[in-house]
């Protein structure tokens, strides 16, 4: 059951993805314009998430899935995702769209990849925290949630 619940998480998690590619026939408006007043554009959402992906695929899920320590570590969130922001103004729509498709589809296969006891395995991140498979799914997707909500209430008040 464990096993099947999970899976599913999975799945959902990798339904982001087709969201993703609808993003590519956004004008540079849509695409650049803040969501709301003092908040990130599309772009900038959309790269957020793309370096949250590449960072656990990195730190954590390759790492759990060739036998190393997770080295995720608690830091400044807020200046992460600053660099986040930073880093998508220097890219191109097409590219970051790429870039994020790149590493949640990266995420999904390692994912599937990984054994039943390392997907509910307990793990001790660089910080000394518990990380596991299972939390991150459970923590990440609604948060992919509430920023598609974002900007799909974004787009339909621009149409």
């Amino acid at each position: 059951m464990k096993t099947k619940n999970i899976n599913g998480m999975i799945n959902e998690f990798q339904g982001f993805i087709s969201f993703v590619e609808t993003l590519r026939n956004l004008n540079e408006d849509m695409w650049t314009s803040p969501i709301a007043e003092n908040k990130w554009s599309t772009r900038d959402i959309i790269g957020h998430i793309m370096f949250w992906d590449k960072y656990i695929l990195e730190e954590a899920i390759v790492k759990i899935y060739t036998n190393q320590s997770v080295s995720v570590q608690d830091f400044n969130i807020d200046e992460f995702n600053k660099n986040a922001v930073e880093y998508v103004k220097t890219k191109d729509q097409e590219e970051i769209i790429n870039q994020t498709l790149h590493y949640r589809q990266e995420l999904i296969d390692t994912l599937k990849l990984l054994s039943e006891e390392k997907l509910f395995n307990n793990y001790i991140d660089s910080s000394g925290n518990n990380f596991t498979v299972n939390s991150f799914l459970e923590d990440f997707i609604p948060h992919d949630d509430h920023h598609k909500r974002q900007i799909e209430g974004f787009l339909k008040s621009r149409l």
